[in-house]
């Protein structure tokens, strides 16, 4: 089944696509009722037949990979020498309905820092379908045990346990990924947030904590760092909905996934090119 292979690599690569499904068949027609392909922007995976019926449903899938549509679409192709056609006649005799089916492009997700909130958070976006990148320099922080709650995980899970400069991390990230702070060193936080901002690709940055660290954060960003007004506003704090009280760990952890998932939700997760981000 090439298809599920290029569904695979679809999601490796970070790129969108649509999965083709045949969904009925009246009479004869190429291919059977549960015959597959996957069309990508510029290659296509497995065949529903060939001919005008493909062509048409390939060229549709692009269509909406171009226009970014997330909701399936279907048509009906009627396979007839007297049924209009845009690319050869097709005239099997029968008639068939097709359905498209977006692939969407995850979101990615990255927690520095696994202590207590950022396993709380783990726990939760882990149910979700996103790449999910831990990164934390303390070795008993990502341990099996530690890790054991998200086995199940609907998420793709990716453990970076780095013994120093976890900010390297960044320049392995997909895109567009959203880099959430909350280590256990405000050093550390320092440093990460400084190579976020430097780095071309990061999506949202947010920090955990209160005004007064990142009001001397923000001052070091600025005199030492010499970042702008419009470079540090991409800096979100305090993290998570500011509506909900309260310190316990999974208090905190819920308005963080919380706030990302309503994110998502209205603005929808753009596509990812694909390429990793870089370091400036």
């Amino acid at each position: 089944m090439r298809w599920l292979r290029a569904l695979e690599q679809l999601r490796e690569t970070r790129e969108p696509g649509v999965l083709v499904t045949v969904t009925s068949v009246r009479g004869h027609a190429p291919r059977e009722a549960g015959a597959k392909m996957v069309v990508g922007r510029t290659r296509a995976w497995d065949t529903i037949g060939g001919g005008n019926l493909e062509a048409v449903a390939v060229a549709r899938a692009r269509e909406m990979i171009a226009d970014g549509r997330r909701a399936p679409e279907s048509f009906t192709s009627s396979l007839s020498d007297r049924a209009p056609f845009e690319h050869g006649m097709q005239c099997c005799g029968g008639e068939v309905g097709v359905l498209l089916e977006p692939v969407v492009v995850p979101p990615v997700v990255a927690i520095f820092g696994m202590g207590h909130v950022g396993h709380e958070l783990a726990r939760i976006l882990a149910r979700h379908d996103v790449d999910l990148h831990l990164v934390d320099t303390r070795p008993e922080a990502l341990t099996e045990e530690a890790l054991a709650p998200l086995a199940d995980a609907d998420a793709r899970v990716h453990v970076h346990r780095v013994p120093v400069l976890p900010e390297l991390v960044l320049g392995e990230l997909p895109t567009g990924a959203h880099v959430l702070v909350m280590t256990h060193d405000h050093a550390e936080d320092a440093a990460i947030v400084d190579a976020a901002l430097r780095t071309t690709g990061v999506g949202d940055i947010g920090l955990i904590g209160s005004r007064a660290k990142w009001s001397r954060l923000r001052h070091r960003l600025e005199t030492e760092g010499g970042f702008g007004e419009d470079e540090l506003a991409r800096v979100t704090t305090p993290i998570g909905l500011p509506g909900l009280v309260g310190k316990e760990p999974a208090t905190i952890a819920v308005g963080v996934a919380a706030d990302l998932l309503m994110r998502w939700s209205r603005d929808g997760e753009p596509a990812s090119t694909g390429e990793s981000s870089t370091v400036r």
